[in-house]
């Protein structure tokens, strides 16, 4: 007997069906595919601190970002990265060699409840220097923005990565270009003995960055609440890691 594919029911079953059989398809996918996108996962983090550090494949030009490959980077991190820390409600200190996987937002989130939390940080060392890389997360114009920043112990920025979920492109999506990360090194995180963060100023008087004692860099040009919220996130930060931070920093 011939199907009536002209009738409600038959287009009804027929879109039932496909439904299930993609959904099943793309479920399976996910499942396969998730060991990979945890693996890559983690390579970014690695990459992201690493770049705080320093440790990239940038050219000498002030260009595009270039991270360590994806097949070096995880013997990078371990050659570089010498501690990895995790530091709780109660301000107590232990080492964990996984703390880079710890997801901030949502220990961020438990604080903001009250709840028990654990705080990443990073020791590192680099031509026999040492880095603090304290991971950060904020919110931008749009959606959520989050990064690295690498101090030495006179609270001196050595580095920052940022990056973005959903900021608009050529404007506040230029957080993570080079150009603007790299203003960020050499300024101090400190004014006085206040841990006062770095402000990203319109009208800043001093738009090619000589100075790095104003805690100040040039604003992107027509993202000005992006920039607030880069200014933001650092500041919460470095106060949030500050009691750490006074045990380690050079007065």
């Amino acid at each position: 007997m011939a199907i009536n594919t002209d009738k409600n029911s038959y287009t009804v079953i027929f879109a039932a069906i496909m439904v299930v059989v993609v959904g099943s398809l793309l479920a399976f996918l996910a499942s396969a595919l998730l060991p990979n996108i945890k693996e890559n996962e983690r390579f970014f983090k690695q990459q992201n601190i690493l770049y705080a550090m320093g440790v990239n494949e940038n050219g000498d030009d002030a260009g595009s970002v270039n991270f360590i490959p994806t097949d070096q980077v995880e013997g990078e991190f371990t050659s570089y990265v010498k501690k990895q820390l995790v530091i709780d409600e109660n301000g107590k200190v232990s080492e964990n060699n996984e703390a880079y996987l710890i997801d901030l937002k949502k220990q961020l989130a438990a604080k903001k409840k009250g709840k028990p939390y654990q705080l990443p940080l990073f020791i590192g060392e680099k031509d026999k220097k040492k880095f603090y890389v304290i991971p950060m997360y904020g919110k931008g114009l749009w959606d959520a923005i989050w990064g690295f920043v690498a101090l030495d112990e006179t609270m001196t920025v050595q580095g920052v990565y940022f990056d973005h979920r959903g900021e608009t492109p050529g404007l506040g999506a230029n957080i993570k270009m080079r150009y603007f990360m790299d203003d960020f090194t050499g300024e101090t995180i400190m004014k006085g003995s206040q841990y006062s963060g770095i402000a990203v100023a319109k009208g800043n008087n001093d738009p090619l960055n000589k100075i790095k004692d104003d805690n100040e860099v040039d604003a992107l040009a027509g993202a000005t609440i992006t920039g607030n919220g880069v200014a933001a996130m650092i500041k919460e930060s470095v106060t949030l890691y500050k009691d750490y931070l006074e045990t380690i920093r050079v007065k």
